[in-house]
């Protein structure tokens, strides 16, 4: 039997190599950059472990029949489920490792956006003392409409978080109840009433054919020019280019991204040198016990495939 790893960003494998080992099985672990070397990697392999390379339809067919492939993370667009189903191949993932640490920082950086922190600290710096210049406008968080693209696990823990600060939380997402709504203290609206109602909207909905780049130019222009963007869900969800045209223009306020469309995120990207944007490095889901916790379910789930049993978080089909 053999476990390969295509890609890893951890500073060891010493859960997952334990797992295969004890199973009897070779363990190997690459740093693949195509799609090329992620085939060859994982030719004839039982178990294949994907972060952020691209398991496509050439590795699906290299892997054995019937093998199970495993996701480091929440999200799985990388692997392409079509080839996968093809071969008869076990796709699993890890949705629950990082909740928490998802949750807190998104709701840091609405927080961070909407009291103006990086502004004032960046007019003080350059010299200035002027708090109603670099603030204005900004509402009192109890007469602050606070949006949910989505309201999964994820949104649900934010809004947990946030409770306490008194906001009016709004939501567009098709699979929450009106009764579900009401006991969380939501009021569910469409996307169309969600973009044109609310001051901030945290993104938490999957990247579908729906929802990719639903936040493009034309529904940019519908949201209110003091609202703001934070998004700590999927890159695929806004049109970058369109984004940081609207904060050049003013057509929106501010925004915080943690998630892009290609990342690391490249030089030449409009967003660089978009005023008003807070970025950081698809670092919501880190803590030290987050990594620890992936690595652990991860390795479960190596045992638990090398064991002829299923993922233990399969991927929806």
């Amino acid at each position: 039997m053999k476990v390969v790893v295509t890609d890893y960003t951890f500073p060891a494998l010493d859960q997952e190599q334990a797992a295969a080992r004890a199973a009897g099985a070779d363990f190997a672990a690459h740093q693949c950059k195509s799609a090329a070397e992620v085939a060859a990697a994982v030719a004839g392999a039982d178990v294949a472990v994907v972060q952020f390379a691209s398991f496509g339809p050439e590795a699906a067919a290299a892997v054995k029949p019937g093998a199970t492939v495993i996701r480091y993370g929440v999200g799985y667009n990388n692997i392409d489920l079509a080839a996968a189903a093809k071969h008869g191949l076990k796709v699993g993932y890890v949705p629950d490792y990082c909740a928490d640490e998802v949750a807190d920082h998104t709701a840091a950086a609405a927080l961070t956006l909407l009291r103006k922190l990086v502004p004032m600290d960046q007019s003080v710096r350059a010299g200035e003392w002027a708090a109603v210049k670099i603030a204005k406008p900004m509402k009192p968080f109890n007469k602050t409409n606070f949006g949910f693209f989505g309201l999964g696990n994820i949104g649900r823990a934010v809004h947990a978080r946030l409770m306490g600060f008194g906001f009016q939380f709004l939501a567009a997402d098709p699979g929450l109840t009106e009764p579900q709504a009401a006991e969380m203290g939501v009021r569910k609206v469409s996307p169309e009433v969600l973009l044109r109602e609310a001051d901030i909207i945290s993104l938490h909905a999957p990247a579908t054919a729906e929802t990719t780049e639903y936040f493009n130019a034309a529904r940019l222009k519908t949201m209110q020019p003091h609202a703001m963007l934070v998004n700590s869900a999927r890159g695929q969800l806004i049109n970058e280019a369109d984004l940081a045209a609207a904060l050049i223009a003013g057509t929106i306020a501010a925004a915080a991204l943690d998630v892009f469309h290609v990342e690391p995120l490249q030089a030449d990207n409009p967003l660089r040198t978009a005023p008003n944007l807070l970025l950081t490095p698809h670092a919501a889901w880190y803590s030290e016990a987050a990594i620890h916790q992936l690595q652990h379910l991860v390795a479960n789930d190596i045992t638990r495939a090398l064991q002829g049993q299923g993922p233990r978080k399969p991927v929806p089909q």
